[in-house]
């Protein structure tokens, strides 16, 4: 069984760049917005996986059908890879709302919950070495008494009502920038929930509230813990 950690954050709240410390030969991206990697040199580190480029160590995979292709192909193709990046996962499910706009009906939204489903759920079918890290957009919401509470972005109440997301992982991070002091914005993810949050991991594996938003960190942490 791979490890599987969902990091919910706002967007330009670091998400993306928390991967920049991962060894990018030990790592796979896919890309689901297709943008460039926010941090540098990143094109020389990761290039797109082709027929002409075989070991390539990136896709821009963005519906539910290739995503879990190519994490598919990592698991059983590619045994150098340990680290695998499911960028901006909260595209997976608007692509597909997008396509589905004309249809009437609740059936596109149980696809879709289906296929948020079947992508968070293939980790306990592969390989114990792999760690993947589902990197998604946060929403504010309010719940049946009126608390409100940020949560993974879905496409509506409809998802919400069929799946919780987070219910799906044991390790649910938080990223969020605060500014110290001297007015300096530090980048990083809560590991506890607040009250206000979705957040949650398994008690001790983190020894502070607050950590680095540095994936190689989070992946260290779980490496200890399961020790």
């Amino acid at each position: 069984m791979a490890q599987s950690v969902l990091i919910i954050a706002e967007s330009g709240s670091g998400k993306s760049t928390s991967g920049r410390t991962l060894n990018s030969k030990e790592t796979f991206w896919i890309n689901i917005a297709n943008k460039p990697l926010p941090f540098k040199g990143w094109k020389k580190e990761y290039t797109l996986i082709s027929k002409d480029n075989p070991t390539g160590n990136m896709t821009n995979a963005s519906s539910a059908s290739g995503i879990m292709k190519a994490i598919q192909h990592v698991n059983s193709k590619m045994p150098h890879i340990t680290n695998l990046v499911v960028d901006d996962w909260q595209y997976m499910s608007a692509f597909e709302y997008f396509d589905k706009a004309n249809e009437k009906g609740y059936d596109k939204f149980t696809s879709i919950a289906s296929n948020l489903a079947q992508v968070a759920k293939m980790p306990k079918d592969l390989r114990d070495d792999l760690y993947i890290f589902f990197l998604t957009h946060s929403e504010e919401s309010t719940d049946m008494n009126g608390r409100r509470k940020v949560k993974a972005k879905t496409v509506g109440k409809m998802i919400d009502n069929a799946l919780t997301l987070e219910g799906l992982f044991s390790i649910v991070l938080f990223g969020k920038v605060i500014k110290d002091d001297d007015g300096v914005l530090n980048y990083g993810f809560e590991t506890q929930n607040d009250g206000n949050n979705t957040c949650k991991s398994p008690m001790g594996m983190f020894e502070e509230y607050f950590i680095k938003n540095d994936l190689q960190l989070v992946k260290e942490a779980i490496v200890e813990f399961e020790k």
